[in-house]
């Protein structure tokens, strides 16, 4: 818990100042959805997001949840993806390290990777095509592998 207060601690300040430079008002739901996106470690959805701020008894519309979302991905402490489905999935990014995104393609869960060797390969492709590459996205997606009785090895689903 107290590496997750401590990020938010970070963020809040960074939020803070984000919304001071660009004359935004800092109002409290936005700051308690900033903290219930840090409290996560997994990949949301607006929806997703809205109804655990309403199931906790935050006052926030699904308005306020949209447009502060579009104030932490401007400011740079949220990324967000899409995965090849119709919805956005978004991810804190402060102190989050560079990862890559494998889809499961019948529960959609996001399994995350770190692999040094896709950074030595955008080094290696900004050196060769004269680039300062600033960042890369890798998203596979495929169906897992199931045991003898057709349940999916990583979360035990029937898929039979």
């Amino acid at each position: 818990m107290t590496e997750i207060m401590i990020a938010y601690d970070d963020v809040k300040v960074i939020f803070r100042d984000y919304l001071e430079e660009k004359k935004q008002r800092k109002t409290p739901e936005r700051f308690a959805i900033l903290e219930e996106i840090y409290r996560r470690s997994d990949h949301f959805d607006v929806e997703m997001l809205y109804l655990q701020m309403k199931n906790k008894n935050y006052h926030v519309s699904r308005a306020t949840v949209y447009n502060t979302l579009d104030l932490l991905l401007e400011s740079g402490l949220v990324v967000k993806h899409q995965f090849g489905n119709n919805v956005a999935k978004y991810e804190r990014s402060y102190g989050y390290r560079q990862h890559d995104h494998l889809i499961c393609g019948n529960c959609d869960k996001v399994y995350e990777f770190c692999d040094p060797r896709l950074q030595q390969i955008t080094s290696m492709m900004g050196d060769i095509l004269h680039f300062n590459v600033s960042g890369h996205s890798l998203t596979l997606q495929g169906k897992p592998e199931v045991d003898t009785e057709g349940n999916c090895i990583n979360c035990g689903k029937n898929l039979a």
